[in-house]
């Protein structure tokens, strides 16, 4: 499963892609929620980006999103305090809202 609740917070396991030709978020994959970025994986930029790509996409605001684990690898452990949407990409899967 590649989210989970905590209270408020979504944890999200997430597999990144740097350097794609568009962001988005692909959908689950395995274990993992897949996203394509932009940026490079270069000097913090992948993860700056991905950072202020999520916010929009959960309607929060940047400080909101952490990086739990994996600074440095393509497989993250994200946390997103008290998201205020869910995208729609992730919304076919009911059990995301409970």
């Amino acid at each position: 499963m590649y989210y989970q609740w905590e209270n408020e917070n979504l944890i999200l396991d997430c597999s990144i892609q740097p350097k794609s030709g568009v962001d988005r978020i692909v959908g689950p994959e395995g274990e993992y929620l897949k996203i394509r970025i932009t940026a490079p994986p270069t000097d913090g930029k992948a993860n700056k980006h991905l950072i202020r790509y999520l916010a929009k996409q959960f309607k929060v605001k940047q400080s909101a999103i952490t990086i739990r684990s994996g600074h440095t690898n393509r497989h993250k452990r994200l946390c997103i305090e008290s998201p205020v949407v869910v995208p729609e990409v992730l919304r076919f899967n009911q059990n995301l809202f409970s």
